[in-house]
């Protein structure tokens, strides 16, 4: 196991990159002392702890165009348009079996991170046996405004994204040396500003919670300010960085499916250069 950190950014569908990149991860048998994930970051974590190669991958692939899974009447159902009852009950139970037993039993650190809506902030679930880690990883994969609050330990969250879109920082604060991030769009990458109408929609739909709207409403400039931190401790060689080789043309929430295999595929090749490079890295004194 490397005595070093692997941070996990989100992107919800765009996430098919960090799949295929904790695939070849897995066949290589390359275990990190520590992992935190994000929203969609969460959500690949749990599959690699559990070493299940490919799982990420064949849910989104094999549900894209289930609308139990995802679709606009399950903000409706289910609280999100992503179905998270269904991806944590038939499919992981039943169509996709999750494997508990190797998750659990893992000695890796595993932390999922999401936002508290009273605060703003990022709160830290760490895997252990006699908490539901899972509703954490529900929570840190809501989406504001197309997801319901979601209750955890009975206070309520959101997505991660929004407190700690990348959350090298953590790893930095808990003692990492080495510390590689998996992002999910190219080096070109700038977040835009929010819409006007989407801070104005946010206001409202969140009133009784003003931190978290604060928050969400200068996301991007935070963001922005975290990748330009990301690319200097980069390039001092305090971090080692997996991102796409071009930028990313695939929505949030994409239907195309080729797009997706073409992204979890570049994630494998991306991995497939750079992993002595990787190697390299964590094993410099």
């Amino acid at each position: 196991m490397e005595k070093a950190a692997l941070i996990l950014e989100g992107g919800a569908l765009r996430v098919l990159f960090t799949s295929g990149i904790l695939d070849r991860l897995i066949q290589h048998g390359i275990e990190f002392e520590y992992v935190n994930g994000v929203s969609g970051g969460a959500l690949c974590g749990v599959n690699y702890l559990s070493k299940q190669f490919g799982r990420t991958a064949e849910t989104n692939l094999r549900f894209l165009h289930d609308k139990r899974y995802i679709g606009m009447r399950n903000l409706f159902l289910h609280g999100g348009i992503f179905n998270f009852d269904f991806l944590f009950g038939p499919i992981s139970q039943t169509y996709i079996p999750f494997d508990y037993d190797t998750y659990l039993s893992s000695e890796q650190i595993f932390e999922v991170i999401a936002t508290n809506c009273l605060t703003g902030q990022s709160d830290y679930f760490r895997k252990q046996e006699d908490n539901d880690q899972f509703e954490a990883v529900k929570a840190s994969a809501s989406m504001p405004l197309v997801s319901k609050i979601r209750k955890v330990e009975k206070r309520p969250y959101l997505d991660g994204g929004i407190s700690s879109s990348i959350p090298y920082q953590r790893a930095i604060d808990l003692g990492y040396e080495k510390i590689v991030v998996i992002l999910t769009q190219d080096i070109e990458y700038q977040k835009p500003e929010n819409n006007a109408r989407v801070n104005q929609l946010a206001t409202r739909y969140y009133r009784k919670y003003p931190e978290f709207v604060k928050a969400f409403v200068t996301r991007p400039q935070r963001y922005n300010a975290e990748l330009e931190e990301i690319d200097r401790l980069e390039k001092d060689g305090r971090l080692f960085v997996f991102r796409p080789e071009h930028p990313v043309d695939v929505a949030r929430i994409e239907k195309d499916r080729g797009k997706l295999e073409s992204l979890y595929n570049h994630g494998m090749a991306v991995t497939d250069k750079q992993l002595q490079r990787m190697v390299a890295y964590l094993n410099q004194k």
